[in-house]
């Protein structure tokens, strides 16, 4: 009876080794990128990219005020300048989630353009403290180059022109991904 489990525990000890050494190398398989660009963010004007779409009954529609949903769709640039080489957008919704309108729920995908990724994402999702200098993000998934991916993102206020309703955002991405 005891020579029949004999085979039957080989097989179990067998399958588990080749089940953790799958599981350890593909961890392996994962790089590292990080990556920095600019936010070009126009609540304004003739390029406006961020509109509001719903609110409070009554209420201004604003960035800060709780309930306010916007739908922005903003270029991602190189550097700072409008006029820097474009390597995507930033499609996506900010929604003022706070009470107070201190902070807000984002979620956006990062689009690219550029030779180098074109056409992968990255999905960042996150609750914003708007005021903060600096708000870190999640990064949720990704697509193309991107598949698999996991991380997270800071977004750092570079300029803000607050009567033209103008700012610049550097997007910091640090992601790990197949």
């Amino acid at each position: 009876m005891a020579l029949n489990l004999i085979p039957k525990l080989l097989l179990v000890l067998v399958l588990s080794m080749t089940t953790f050494s799958a599981i350890a190398s593909s961890s392996k398989e994962y790089k590292e990128t990080h990556m920095s660009m600019f936010l070009q963010d126009f609540l304004t004007g003739p390029n406006v990219t961020d509109i509001p779409v719903a609110g409070v009954a009554g209420k201004l529609w604003a960035f800060n005020q709780f309930g306010t949903l916007y739908v922005n769709d903003n270029p991602l640039t190189e550097g700072p300048s409008p006029q820097s080489a474009e390597v995507g957008r930033a499609p996506g919704i900010f929604m003022a989630s706070a009470l107070d309108g201190s902070s807000g729920l984002v979620a956006f995908s990062v689009v690219f353009t550029n030779k180098e990724y074109n056409g992968s994402t990255i999905e960042i999702l996150g609750n914003s403290k708007i005021l903060d200098p600096v708000r870190e993000l999640s990064v949720a998934s990704g697509t193309g180059k991107f598949r698999f991916a996991r991380g997270y993102a800071t977004l750092e206020t570079y300029f803000l022109d607050i009567p033209r309703a103008y700012s610049i955002v550097r997007l910091n991405i640090t992601v790990e991904h197949k």
